[in-house]
């Protein structure tokens, strides 16, 4: 039987996004059901904490830091910034009281969709295709046929190396945005 790129690698990644929104929406709930609300508000500290430590993994691969195996960072890069989502996604709720707040969010979104599609994505895809690529050709297939064999895997995964292009930006717009949005809520508090 033929492996599709589809059942051994976008759907995981979609799985986890859905698990990803699953606990944002269950969390909420378990706040108001229990009248926590309160706790909400405070969970995006812990969950901007975890993001912004997470950040040492992209120090570390940019060598602006030399400690620090790369592959424990990148592990805690992962789950920090999966985690700390999760809480800001919770401290977001579904409440609408302000804009800034809500485009935070939503580049957060977009930013931790990135992320998901380099690591889930991106590598196991090259891999899948290059493992067709490979089976075609021990079967006698020509080099045409065999691109015409995977010509749309390889469109997919074409599609999907953009995504560092997406990435960074995002992040920086994100990270623009929160810092606006904590900036609102020190002025707001009469905290500066």
């Amino acid at each position: 039987m033929k492996s599709s790129l589809w059942r051994e690698h976008v759907l995981p990644f979609t799985l986890l996004l859905g698990v990803l929104a699953a606990a944002t929406f269950a969390g909420d709930y378990v706040l108001h059901r229990f009248n926590l609300v309160w706790v909400g508000r405070y969970m995006g500290i812990p969950g901007t904490l975890l993001i912004i430590g997470s950040l040492y993994y992209s120090l570390r691969k940019r060598k602006f830091v030399k400690a620090g195996d790369p592959k424990a960072l990148l592990k805690m890069h992962e789950f920090g910034t999966w985690l700390g989502s999760l809480m800001v996604l919770i401290h977001a709720g579904i409440h609408f009281n302000a804009i800034l707040p809500w485009l935070a969010t939503v580049a957060m979104g977009v930013n931790v969709i990135s992320g998901m599609v380099g690591k889930m994505l991106l590598n196991q895809s090259r891999q899948h295709v290059q493992g067709e690529r490979a089976q075609y050709q021990l079967r006698g297939l020509s080099k045409s046929e065999v691109e015409r064999a995977v010509f749309w895997d390889a469109v997919a995964l074409g599609a999907m190396t953009q995504w560092r292009k997406v990435h960074i930006p995002i992040f920086i717009v994100f990270a623009v945005l929160a810092l606006g949005h904590i900036f609102s809520i020190f002025l707001f508090w009469g905290w500066i």
